[in-house]
Order: structure tokens, then sequence, then C-alpha cells
């Protein structure tokens, strides 16, 4: 039948246990487990591909964004909101990203890199790239 967890041996919870505090110094707490940053979203059709980038709160002129043999790397730095002039502060949480950071995107053979565009609005990287002519879907006609 049914086997309760109450009848489960105390050895599986034990391990249960020892494997979480085993990986609680790795990730700090649940809230705090590392993700790449910025957030990136990739979408491509047709034309082109297009890469947003969500970096809020950081000033346009940080960014850098580079194409180098189809490989698009885009880099800057998100400087800390703490006061920093010797002020005793006590910070009980600090969840956003600060300091260099670089996201590196492959790109296929079939884009053009000599035209790739990109524009920051409202906190948000828009690179757009877009693919070779020749890679375009064309319409044959049959004779």
């Amino acid at each position: 039948m049914f086997q309760s967890l109450l009848d489960l041996p105390t050895g599986v919870f034990a391990e249960f246990d020892r494997l979480q505090r085993a990986l609680a110094p790795a990730a700090g707490s649940i809230r705090a487990v590392p993700r790449a940053f910025p957030a990136i979203n990739i979408a491509q059709n047709a034309e082109s591909v297009d890469i947003d980038v969500f970096v809020p709160g950081i000033d346009p002129a940080q960014l850098d964004v580079q194409v180098d043999r189809g490989l698009l790397t885009i880099s800057g730095e998100r400087r800390g909101a703490t006061p920093e002039d010797g002020a005793k502060v006590s910070i009980y949480a600090s969840e956003r990203y600060t300091g260099r950071f670089k996201r590196a995107i492959s790109l296929s053979d079939d884009v053009d890199a000599d035209k790739v565009s990109a524009r920051y609005r409202d906190g948000v990287l828009r690179i757009s790239v877009p693919r070779r002519q020749a890679a375009q879907p064309r319409r044959v006609a049959i004779q």
C-alpha cells in the first residue's frame, strides 16, 4: 500500500539535511542563487537576429558591444549604490549585481556583422544583427 513519510527511515531526512547544509555556503539563500547578468532575450526571424539585453540603471556610456569572428560580446559595469564615503552602513540584503560583466553570444554564419546596430531605451539595450540577403528565403518562379 502507501507508505507515509513518517514510516521512512530517518536516514533519508538526515541525508537531505546534510546536503542542504553542504550547499548552503555556495548558494547563500534561495534568493541569492547566482544568475547570468545581464539577462538577455534572443529572437530571430528571416531578416535579423535581435538581442535584448536588460541593463536597467546602467549608463549606456558604460556599455561596450563588439563583434569579432562570429562572436558578439556585450560588456560593461554597474556601479554599487551603497555609500562608500566612510559612512557606517549595515546591509541586510544585497541582491542587485554590481561590478564588471561580460556576455558573449555566438552568431550564425548567415548574419552580416558589418551592419550590427544597437540602441538603448528604458534600461534595455536592443542589438539587431541583420541577415545577409543571400540567406533570405526567396520564392523561385516556376517556368
